[in-house]
């Protein structure tokens, strides 16, 4: 899966696609990487890590801008199984959002390699709280929701997860998660969407920044050499 932010005048923005699939079938060979593409109704393996719609790619495009910011995120299938969207009724309010997360980590989280960093998001229907949620644990461990309410709620999730006792790999212990981020979006007035991500321990993920010139900065593993 790919995050892509990119200019409207990087100079590849039409050919982007198509390097990302490139770059992932070369991967699996090169790396290699376990091959996890089974295309849909026929059941087959790839082989390639790439298949219909795959590798997806989640695009924002920036007006007046020639840079492309490249962020790959890598689940696995045990972080995948907890995830989890739904719309609320508004009166259910943020008491169900809380209610929601708590049900799906306590009872899911366990298959998930803990502690799971946990991404929620907030907005009107699944589809758009479900990406959100999946932004949410590509934040830096620790970052905060810039509105100070949502950042409260983050931290008070963060606690009472802890408090479930699910622990490393589920074991029990006090740390069942390694941190809760919530993403939001500006909902309708008759509807709460809400969805969890969670991401396991290992957490594989990188961020290139290439410039118009094509040379690049690793801003996610600043000590690895390319």
């Amino acid at each position: 899966m790919f995050f892509v932010k990119v200019g409207s005048r990087f100079p590849l923005l039409g050919e982007l696609q198509s390097i990302l699939k490139q770059a992932v079938e070369e991967a699996t060979v090169k790396a290699p990487l376990r091959h996890n593409a089974v295309e849909i109704f026929d059941e087959v393996n790839t082989g390639k890590n790439t298949g219909s719609g795959v590798p997806w790619v989640t695009w924002d495009i920036i007006p007046d801008n020639d840079d492309a910011e490249i962020e790959v995120y890598m689940a696995g299938g045990g972080c995948t199984l907890p995830g989890r969207s739904k719309v609320l009724m508004p009166s259910e309010g943020y008491e169900g959002v809380v209610k929601f997360v708590f049900e799906n980590i306590s009872t899911l989280a366990v298959n998930a390699c803990p502690p799971v960093l946990v991404g929620v998001g907030i907005a009107t229907s699944v589809e758009t709280a479900a990406v959100l949620s999946r932004k949410a644990i590509l934040r830096p461990i620790g970052s905060r929701h810039p509105n100070p309410k949502a950042a409260e709620l983050e931290l008070r999730l963060e606690e009472g997860l802890n408090r479930l006792g699910i622990g490393p790999q589920g074991l029990t212990g006090n740390s069942s998660v390694m941190g809760v981020h919530i993403e939001s979006a500006a909902r309708h007035p008759s509807t709460i969407g809400v969805a969890v991500s969670t991401g396991c321990w290992a957490h594989r993920r990188g961020t290139l920044l290439v410039h118009a010139d094509l040379t690049f900065e690793n801003l996610s593993h600043t000590r690895s050499a390319l």
